[in-house]
């Protein structure tokens, strides 16, 4: 498969349980796979070394710094300096994962809306892309958006995308990206297989989210980067595009949306 057209995976945690005791090991069978680039996401202050550390150590993998919302409540206090200082760094190309996370409500719904609001003032500050994580929370999480998009622009993008149609235009409207994770391959993804046709072709991604929801035919596995190939290939198969266009496509959609991935360090 080393010959297939090349992918990025925009959104895996190569220093979560389950890939980090054999990083060495998933990274090849990726690169093997055709997977060109990793973006490695941070989701607590206290990974932000291990994930950067492993885009130092990898020329193909970039990091992310940034507080999911399940983690809000321990990070309440942060502070704006803390991770506008923590994007300084060459390997850090995108902020997030952040966002709202109603379904869990794993911190309190203040806390997570403060702590979004503060990530999208550092990416609007730095022009860094934000990586939005949301569930069950598509009011707040669209109103927000057009409120900040409102004070001055920022790229972003929701990643691992399953929310309603609706939604998903709504934010395509407001400029922002959609990531595909391999939930797309499951056949009770019906809604999502409808929208995935419907994503402007420069406003998508592909992404792992590894090491959960492997794709088909790996489902409840643990997922690996190399699996965003079989999502690539499913997506493409729904929107009646070739996979080498697909992949190149989502790439090139990658570079421009991460533009610092393409400078040297």
């Amino acid at each position: 498969m080393g010959h297939a057209a090349p992918l990025i995976d925009s959104h895996c945690h190569l220093n979560y349980k389950g890939l980090v005791e054999r990083q060495d090991e998933v990274l090849a069978n990726a690169r093997e796979a055709g997977i060109s680039g990793f973006l490695n996401i941070s989701t607590r202050q206290s990974e932000w070394r291990d994930v950067v550390a492993t885009a130092e150590r990898e020329s193909d993998v970039w990091a992310t710094v940034g507080i999911h919302p399940h983690e809000a409540d321990k990070h309440a206090d942060l502070g704006r300096k803390v991770l506008r200082d923590a994007t300084d760094h060459p390997r850090v190309i995108g902020i997030g994962e952040s966002g709202l996370d109603y379904y869990y409500d794993k911190s309190d719904r203040n806390v997570q809306q403060a702590l979004f609001r503060m990530h999208i003032d550092v990416a609007r500050e730095t022009g860094l892309p934000l990586v939005i994580h949301t569930r069950d929370a598509e009011d707040d999480t669209a109103s927000i958006l057009a409120d900040e998009l409102g004070k001055g622009a920022f790229p972003a993008l929701i990643h691992c995308f399953t929310a309603s149609a609706e939604f998903g235009r709504k934010v395509l409207d407001l400029g922002l990206t959609i990531s595909i994770s391999g939930i797309v391959t499951f056949k009770n993804a019906r809604d999502l297989q409808e929208f995935a046709k419907e994503v402007p072709a420069d406003r998508l991604l592909v992404e792992t989210d590894s090491p959960f929801l492997a794709p088909v035919p790996h489902r409840g596995k643990p997922c690996e980067p190399a699996f965003v190939r079989h999502t690539a290939q499913f997506v493409a198969d729904l929107r009646g595009e070739d996979i080498s266009d697909l992949a190149a496509n989502t790439s090139r959609n990658f570079m421009s949306l991460f533009t610092k991935a393409g400078k040297p360090t």
